[in-house]
């Protein structure tokens, strides 16, 4: 399998992002407006080795940390959000691969990924009583292993070579043991469908996946409840490209607001020629490029915390550092966005410029979790040193 040229460090990563972006934000509004998957973009993206970043050194990777995942995402989300999301769940499974997978398992995702292939997550279901309920399946049977269910809010799976399948094994005694499907998403009996209908977010691709009677090798199988069994910095990790993906958001906001009052007509009371020099609008973006930068240093914090982790304590420390992260870059996102209108008056509303799609992204991507759990589990260090749980939305 021929492979893909793969950054080799941090800065050789950060420029590849970095020409990405610029091309991929040359058509982010259109595809947005037209709800029309970024197909060619992806490639590009596979093309550049980016996704290939955390692949291990023991397997022919360059071994990236959290540090330069989190800046890689947030170039690529200032340009385009949903391109930003799709490898998401790609990172995430990797690094629950190279943690808890077997020797066998991980050869054969890190080489697909080395050659430019490309992971998406099948997790979500809307049956359970929380998003952590699952009904899927993995099935004994006398013609094998069985692989049952139907996933939703599945990000890139129309884009994926790799489904990474979060499900139960049945017929087991005592608690749900949860499992971790690693299968090609070309596999019979896998239907994958772009219905994903959400205001935001439009070209992720997160739709619905099902699995009709798949016939699955015990190989493929990662004991994901034992991933989560103790106390480490997988959820962290997880959590982090989302706040790089938000931080992404505020920047690309606030850049476009310097761009839409360019064309805004100054308020007649200022007595000014331009939009740009009225001093409100100055002190209002002074704000704004407060809270981004806010953001963007904590994200930095975050990502360290997480490389820095070996103890219970730095784990812990890891969490509310990424927790922190996560907040502030949510908050940025949807007030950038959200006073883009401001700057550019009433023009910036026009349905053809679709300013709009800043904001929609960030009320979108930001429901994946509620900020509010954070500034609890925050609170409660904060009060009386208690650690924060480990799960995967910590």
């Amino acid at each position: 399998m021929v492979g893909v040229p793969v950054p080799v460090d941090h800065d050789a990563a950060v420029n590849a992002a970095t020409a990405l972006a610029s091309a991929f934000a040359a058509g982010a509004s259109a595809r947005d407006a037209e709800r029309r998957l970024p197909v060619e973009e992806i490639k590009q993206l596979s093309a550049s080795g980016l996704l290939a970043i955390t692949v291990p050194r023991e397997f022919g990777g360059p071994g990236l940390g959290p540090s330069t995942l989190a800046q890689v995402v947030a170039i690529i989300a200032a340009a385009d959000p949903s391109i930003a999301q799709i490898p998401q769940s790609h990172f995430t499974f990797l690094e629950a691969l190279r943690r808890s997978g077997s020797r066998e398992l991980r050869e054969w995702v890190f080489g697909r990924v080395l050659a430019g292939g490309r992971l998406a997550n099948a997790q979500n279901e809307r049956t359970g009583k929380t998003v952590t309920d699952d009904s899927t399946t993995v099935t004994s049977t006398p013609d094998g292993l069985r692989l049952g269910g139907t996933k939703y809010y599945c990000t890139g799976a129309y884009f994926a070579d790799i489904l990474a399948v979060r499900a139960v094994v049945a017929d087991e005694q005592g608690p749900q043991r949860k499992t971790l499907v690693y299968l090609p998403a070309d596999t019979p009996g896998i239907e994958i469908v772009d219905d994903w209908d959400g205001f935001g977010q439009r070209t992720t691709s997160s739709g619905t996946v099902t699995f009709t009677d798949v016939a699955i090798d015990d190989s493929a199988l990662l004991d994901f409840s034992g991933l989560l069994s103790e106390p480490s910095t997988y959820g962290a990790r997880a959590q982090l490209v989302h706040a790089a993906i938000d931080v992404g958001i505020a920047r690309g906001a606030l850049g476009a607001a310097a761009e839409v009052v360019t064309v805004a007509r100054p308020w007649f009371e200022s007595g000014l020629d331009r939009a740009v020099d009225d001093p409100y609008l100055i002190a209002q973006a002074g704000e704004l490029e407060l809270s981004v930068r806010a953001a963007e240093s904590l994200l930095e914090t975050a990502a360290r915390r997480i490389e820095e982790a070996q103890e219970p304590a730095g784990v812990a420390e890891a969490s509310l550092a990424t927790a922190a992260a996560k907040i502030a870059a949510g908050r940025a996102a949807r007030d950038a966005a959200a006073q883009l209108f401001d700057f550019g008056g009433t023009r910036s509303a026009s349905g053809k410029a679709n300013w709009s799609r800043f904001w929609r992204d960030a009320r979108t991507h930001t429901l994946h979790d509620p900020e509010r759990w954070k500034v609890h589990h925050l609170g409660r260090w904060a009060l009386a040193g208690q650690p924060p749980p480990s799960h995967t939305s910590l």
